[in-house]
Formats: C-alpha cells, sequence, structure tokens
C-alpha cells in the first residue's frame, strides 16, 4: 500500500498505475 509514495511521484495515475508505475506512464 504505497499509495503515499506513488502519490507524490504520480499523482495523477497513483490509483491505476500503482502497479504499472514501472512502465513510466
Amino acid at each position: 500500500m504505497a499509495k503515499e509514495k506513488f502519490d507524490r511521484s504520480l499523482p495523477h495515475v497513483n490509483v491505476g498505475t500503482i502497479g504499472h508505475v514501472d512502465h513510466g506512464k
């Protein structure tokens, strides 16, 4: 549950890209 960690990095895709954040989308 790293929502806060991703929320600052990509707030526009911190809900559906949490697992695909590696893609860089």
